[in-house]
């Protein structure tokens, strides 16, 4: 397979351990198109995931995630395009493909009838595994995601936190070397959510584990990406560290809240003709700039709305977010997004 670079892939034998070879990536994906009927779900995705590191996918939902994850797990078969994963064709070798990597998907993998550990015994069985090897790897994951004595209680009694700590036990049993994460934490409380973000990090930190973790959490994606790809209806919109993304954007943003009964039309035109403002965009009641000194443009910014009798509700100032990232690419916010995705 030849991929946007030039050099041609080749699998190897599986021995097993599923490694990419040094300097490889983990996982590369060359103008992956997806269509169902009309629908088109990837429109030409194309990335390069190094080995080692937490390779983050954002985008809202609808925006191709889960697709490009069910694609380079051998779920799905792309309409065009080609990938690898630990240097295997996803499509001429999806076996050795599933014996090198962990998937850990948005619904949880778990039988609620069993046990905790009965389930990661289970788990471990379906990839080859036995008598004490099973049994020590099932004991080991259970110690390190703290569920050692809900071991032995049925699954249906655990908290959701504790569900999705035990899928990701589950995903891990096998030793991958490719953990995918498709929205690991959607549906848990922030305290639940923080203990899960720092056993990921862990993850890859110290046992050399690439994870490659969908999401549609902004604050998710900032926190454990080191690299990450933020897509919109299919197609790749920015590309980078998140610090790195966020420094494209230079200066503060300002968000005007406008009162129920204000003129948005007459406001963005008013904001737009300040000296200093950029970027100006309008959504709902809501608009937002940017100017390189957030707290000595806003006296100016409701200077102006008042001589244009435009009531204002809040106004905030604050340094580039992730949001900010989404909106200059794609021209609306990344909460406007999730609103359209779910109509």
């Amino acid at each position: 397979m030849t991929l946007p670079t030039g050099r041609t892939t080749t699998a190897r034998h599986a021995t097993g351990s599923g490694a990419a070879a040094p300097g490889e990536p983990a996982i590369e994906a060359a103008a992956l198109v997806k269509t169902y009927g009309d629908v088109t779900a990837l429109a030409g995705l194309s990335f390069t995931v190094p080995t080692g590191t937490v390779f983050g996918l954002l985008g809202p939902n609808g925006a191709g995630k889960s697709t490009t994850i069910k694609i380079l797990t051998t779920l799905s078969r792309p309409t065009s395009g080609a990938a690898t994963v630990t240097g295997l064709d996803v499509l001429r070798h999806p076996t050795e493909v599933r014996r090198a990597i962990g998937v850990v998907t948005q619904g949880s993998g778990t039988d609620p009838q069993a046990t905790g550990r009965e389930n990661l015994l289970l788990a471990g069985r379906i990839h080859g595994m036995r008598g004490q090897e099973v049994r020590s790897r099932a004991d080991e994951l259970l110690e390190r995601f703290g569920l050692t004595e809900a071991a032995k209680r049925v699954v249906r009694t655990y908290s959701g936190g504790m569900q999705r700590k035990l899928d990701v036990a589950m995903g891990l049993v096998h030793r991958p070397t490719v953990l995918f994460l498709d929205e690991p934490t959607t549906g848990l409380d922030p305290q639940a959510r923080a203990e899960m973000w720092a056993e990921i990090a862990r993850l890859a930190a110290h046992e050399r584990l690439t994870v490659m973790l969908t999401t549609h959490y902004l604050e998710e994606a900032d926190h454990l990406a080191d690299q990450l790809l933020i897509v919109d209806r299919g197609k790749v919109v920015a590309q980078g560290t998140p610090e790195q993304l966020k420094s494209e954007l230079l200066g503060d943003a300002v968000v005007i809240e406008l009162a129920p009964d204000a003129d948005l039309a007459v406001a963005n035109t008013a904001i737009g003709d300040l000296a200093g403002t950029r970027e100006v965009t309008a959504e709902g009641r809501t608009i937002r700039t940017r100017v390189d000194h957030g707290a000595s443009a806003v006296p100016a910014v409701l200077a102006a709305l008042e001589r244009e009798a435009v009531a204002v509700a809040a106004v905030t100032v604050a340094r580039p977010a992730l949001d900010d990232v989404y909106l200059r690419h794609t021209g609306r916010s990344f909460a406007a997004a999730e609103e359209v995705a779910v109509q």
